[in-house]
């Protein structure tokens, strides 16, 4: 039986105001039995606790995306420490480093990453972390700050293998979306080749990345089902095998026992 675990979604994002219900749906017929919710700013914050509070089978990541770090305030970072108590909030992000975009200068991404680090260390939480165009830096900094017992995240990964290796060492787990099933997309399939099996990890990061061959589509939590099926693929596993591997190993870092 395949009982998949999306670890990284945006239901809690306009793009599924419309539809929600037959978007949970659609992931259910897939074999999705459970998601990781994750809020970036206030406004997707809120909605994730609330999406928590009404499904049981969704738990919430609550921190601060690095594009926005300019607008991040102290009473911010305060509030996401006093929702960090509720019992499905289950990590803390997603924070880190995005290069891509220039709305928030590198200096200020990273020292909310940094307070984002010392959050995720004081509520012993796992850290969710976003990187573009950045990788270097951010394991730079992870090698620096060190990361606290209950281990991470590296969301949607994207650098290359040497990098993947530097964030394992500091014990993150390495989470591969869409981008691994694209045709031209031999970097991501070359870092999932040398990841090892308990450090797997899948998401859709929905409503973005949709894999292949919705490119360009809205993505949505079914499509999960597709990752870990290319996944399964370049490990030599059964797609049984590889779900039930990633899921455990979210539910583990999760600490989910249901």
């Amino acid at each position: 039986m395949v009982e998949l675990f999306d670890t990284h979604v945006h239901l809690n994002v306009e793009q599924f105001d419309e539809d929600l219900e037959e978007v949970i749906e659609r992931a259910k017929e897939a074999g999705v039995k459970w998601m990781n919710v994750v809020g970036f700013d206030r406004e997707t914050i809120t909605k994730a606790m609330n999406l928590i509070d009404r499904y049981e089978f969704m738990y919430a990541t609550i921190g601060w995306h690095p594009v926005d770090s300019v607008d991040m305030k102290r009473e911010d970072l305060e509030w996401i420490e006093s929702l960090a108590t509720h019992d499905k909030v289950v990590a803390i992000g997603e924070t880190g480093l995005d290069y891509h975009w220039d709305k928030s200068p590198a200096d200020v991404q990273k020292r909310v990453f940094k307070d984002q680090i010392d959050l995720h260390k004081r509520v012993n939480l796992p850290l969710v972390i976003h990187g573009r165009d950045a990788q270097e830096d951010i394991a730079t900094l992870l090698e620096e700050e060190g990361v606290g017992e209950a281990g991470g995240i590296m969301h949607c990964f994207s650098g290359d293998v040497a990098t993947a290796e530097r964030c394992l060492a500091q014990g993150m787990h390495i989470s591969f979306g869409g981008p691994v099933t694209f045709k031209n997309a031999k970097l991501p399939k070359e870092v999932a080749k040398i990841v090892p099996l308990d450090r797997l990890l899948i998401e859709t990061d929905c409503p973005f990345l949709s894999p292949h061959p919705y490119r360009g589509k809205r993505n949505e939590p079914a499509r999960v089902r597709i990752i870990a099926e290319q996944l399964a693929e370049l490990k030599g596993l059964t797609l049984e095998e590889l779900s039930e591997i990633t899921t455990e190993n979210a539910k583990r870092l999760f600490r989910i026992s249901s």
